[in-house]
């Protein structure tokens, strides 16, 4: 296990649990959040996203979390283990409402400087309706991952819990 690639919906504690996983072996964190965003909660545009996703993907090891659905066949490509935190939505959006009301005005250690917590309904939308819209290019691509990658779907806590490294 030298790269591990979590993924999941917003709330689902990706970077909670991708932290852990990095200080638990010592492999290197990466948060694509902190990568994306710039101060002022400025994405990065496509073209030079790719980039840096490939650039990331190719270090020698990681442990990265981070949905961004247009290079997930990237970091899947690049990745020895995938961790699939595919809870449903009750769970995740409180999970969100947690960390907005723990952190709110606050930059998390995920996130660059300028971009504080924050509440948004578009963003709960998201989360609220992930499994139905997003869920399935995950599914996909993992279904296309070969069959060197070590794959764990987790449904929930309990199983995360389980997980051995």
């Amino acid at each position: 296990m030298k790269r591990v690639l979590i993924l999941g919906s917003g709330g689902a504690g990706k970077s909670t649990f991708a932290r852990k996983l990095s200080n638990a072996t010592g492999i290197p964190l990466i948060h694509l959040d902190l990568f994306f965003w710039k101060s002022g909660w400025v994405e990065t545009p496509k073209k030079e996203w790719k980039q840096v996703v490939i650039n990331l993907s190719q270090r020698p090891s990681w442990v990265m979390d981070g949905n961004y659905s247009g290079t997930i066949d990237i970091r899947i490509q690049y990745a020895d283990t995938v961790i699939f935190l595919d809870y449903g939505r009750v769970i995740c959006t409180l999970g969100v409402l947690k960390r907005v009301i723990q952190n709110w005005g606050k930059t998390r250690d995920d996130m660059p400087a300028g971009c504080p917590e924050r509440f948004s309904f578009e963003f709960l939308k998201w989360v609220w309706n992930y499994k139905s819209k997003s869920r399935s290019k995950i599914v996909q691509a993992l279904q296309k991952a070969d069959s060197s990658k070590t794959i764990h779907i987790v449904k929930n806590r309990a199983e995360l819990k389980k997980l051995k490294y």
